[in-house]
């Protein structure tokens, strides 16, 4: 006979015969008993075992979409960006197409490599700063100004990362939604009140204590354009008002993103696997997936130069 199989993710819900010889919603949810699936507001928390590759695959292929990936190589992350272009070629969106847009003041040290079909880099030229911290909170100003001349026209979807990073499995249109951030992994269990949000009433980076759902990573965020373009200007916005008062948000750019989707939940959050640093936090049993992942660095030496 038949049954009606719900599965809380909101990924896969169906009629499964009980003697059908396929994969049910019901185990694939049984088997992620040791992580949290879905927010208070009941947004999807994308894990390994949370989504069906196929069926997304079905779904979004003949959308005909384009996804817009924006990556910050300012001063000497430049040298970072060889591994990250190489490894999302091999894991990023693998099969669709994608403009990978790279904002950076050393055009000519952008590397050339080998693109699949349907796949081309945007260099974006921009100015430097003369602390990390400004090229930082000048992101969000970059990426709503970049909008209007190139992405609107460009792209369906953006997904806004970090050039520090390289990709080490599968990241695809499980991704995918209207606006979706990722859980900090540095913060991921932690208790409320040890969130480093900006805790300064006069800061418009301000979330009061006992405040606040999660605790979001600068380096990896988007959504499709139109809302990635409402968040980067609010934050830009909200950065000016500050700096205008003499105030700088304890986590800069982050702080900010904090404050947004805390008054605009995000439609889907990405789990730690899809931002992690193995050499600062291990390797947890949870993680049975790691898709984008930190590169050892000397922080010091980088930054400033």
């Amino acid at each position: 006979g038949f049954r009606f199989s719900y599965c809380k993710m909101g990924i896969m819900i169906g009629y499964l015969k009980f003697s059908a010889p396929i994969k049910s919603c019901d185990s694939v949810f049984h088997r992620r008993i040791d992580v949290p699936l879905l927010t208070p507001w009941l947004a999807p928390i994308v894990w390994d075992g949370t989504f069906d590759k196929d069926i997304l695959k079905e779904q979004f292929q003949d959308r005909n979409i384009t996804i817009g990936l924006t990556v910050f190589a300012i001063k000497k992350y430049v040298v970072f960006l060889k591994l990250f272009l190489e490894t999302a070629e091999k894991y990023f969106m693998v099969g669709y197409k994608v403009n990978y847009y790279v904002f950076t003041d050393r055009p000519a040290d952008v590397p050339k490599i080998p693109l699949q079909e349907g796949r081309k880099v945007i260099t974006l030229v921009v100015q430097n700063y003369a602390r990390w911290q400004d090229i930082s909170m000048h992101r969000m100003e970059m990426i709503s100004n970049f909008c209007h001349q190139h992405f609107f026209q460009e792209v369906d979807y953006l997904a806004c990362m970090d050039v520090d990073m390289k990709f080490s499995d599968h990241l695809g249109v499980e991704i995918l939604s209207n606006l979706f951030g990722t859980l900090h992994p540095g913060f991921y269990g932690a208790q409320q009140k040890s969130f480093s949000y900006e805790r300064r009433p006069q800061s418009q980076a301000y979330i009061p204590k006992g405040k606040g759902d999660f605790y979001y990573a600068g380096g990896f965020f988007g959504g499709k354009v139109q809302q990635v373009y409402e968040m980067t200007k609010a934050c830009h916005e909200a950065m000016s008002i500050d700096k205008s008062n003499g105030i700088e948000a304890v986590w800069h750019d982050e702080s900010y993103l904090n404050k947004y989707l805390f008054l605009h939940k995000p439609t889907k959050v990405l789990s730690p696997e899809y931002l992690w640093d193995e050499q600062l936090l291990g390797r947890p049993a949870f993680l049975r997936k790691l898709r984008y992942v930190a590169v050892p660095k000397n922080h010091a030496e980088i930054r400033n130069k």
